[in-house]
């Protein structure tokens, strides 16, 4: 499929090995393409008004959530592995080459795995809020952080529910659990979810999750990272509890041609809580690789 309305503004859906997949397209400039996290979660919370003033994003909704096709073996099949597969599927499909990749959380594994095995094809990688390696460690350092928001908010209603709510994930098994279960949880992925106001009660009431499950397999790629040789900008909040600031570190360790962007007042969700800081280092790093990172200028418009 040719570039040409395949990138206009607005809604589209594209068969790749005959799974359905939905994407949206919005704003102006070099074209970026946007993974979400998860895994199953909406896209939607991850759309970016300012960034689209300086990119043209391409928002993927995840094979196994919303309007994307489900895998034959739905909700098993959704590892790290089959999402850069699908991607790979798009980008070939569409014909694109050129752009900048941005990763949030679960989504950073993905195109971490997709520019390891695709460097060629991308300007820049952004990976935001994510990490070079999961695992025990991983999930212990998450656990205590969950333990150290309850003491934080001690006596509050969210103290309870998120302790309860974290501990109840292993025997999470249905679309509506999961999206209730988290939804319970955001008051921890952000720094200050009070300060946050209306942008935080409009998320929480908007968010929708599919329960999926991936292959087990602990994520692992700092022995590739180095070969990987694009411009990386890591993005992370520094009250980030499951991709904080000791994971970034790691990643630029590993990444030889990034730089690191800490959001101080942030948690798990900068594009929301501090989106002019969040937009402008976007913006410089954009500017820093210059207009020849990408084959497209998209016009204005909303998906």
């Amino acid at each position: 499929m040719p570039h040409g309305d395949a990138l206009a503004p607005g809604s589209h859906s594209i068969s790749i090995n005959g799974i359905e997949q939905r994407y949206h397209i919005a704003g102006q400039g070099p074209l970026c393409i946007a993974h979400p996290g998860g895994p199953g979660v909406d896209w939607s919370y991850l759309k970016m008004p300012l960034v689209e003033r300086h990119l043209t994003m391409l928002y993927i909704e995840p094979i196994g959530t919303g309007a994307s096709g489900r895998l034959p073996e739905h909700p098993k099949g959704y590892g790290v592995e089959r999402y850069s597969q699908q991607l790979e599927g798009f980008v070939d499909a569409l014909g694109l080459s050129g752009f900048f990749m941005l990763g949030h959380s679960h989504g950073g594994f993905v195109v971490q795995q997709y520019a390891i095995a695709h460097p060629d094809h991308v300007a820049g990688l952004i990976v935001y809020d994510s990490s070079a390696v999961t695992g025990p460690d991983f999930m212990k350092e998450a656990s205590e952080n969950i333990a150290a928001f309850a003491q934080r908010e001690a006596g509050s209603p969210e103290a309870e529910e998120v302790t309860q709510t974290w501990a109840s994930i292993p025997r999470i098994a249905s679309d509506e659990d999961y999206t209730q279960g988290l939804r319970r949880l955001l008051p921890a992925y952000f720094a200050d979810h009070r300060r946050a106001g209306l942008a935080f009660d409009q998320l929480r009431s908007a968010f929708r999750a599919t329960f999926v499950v991936g292959d087990g397999k602990p994520f692992d790629v700092r022995d590739a990272l180095p070969k990987l040789r694009r411009p990386s900008l890591i993005l992370v909040g520094a009250h980030d509890f499951i991709c904080g600031p000791r994971w970034a570190a790691i990643l630029q360790a590993a990444l030889p041609t990034s730089q690191l962007v800490s959001f101080a007042r942030s948690g798990h969700m900068a594009h929301i809580e501090e989106p002019e800081a969040f937009t402008l280092a976007i913006a410089n790093f954009v500017a820093s690789i210059g207009a020849s990172g990408s084959r497209h200028q998209g016009g204005t418009g909303g998906s």
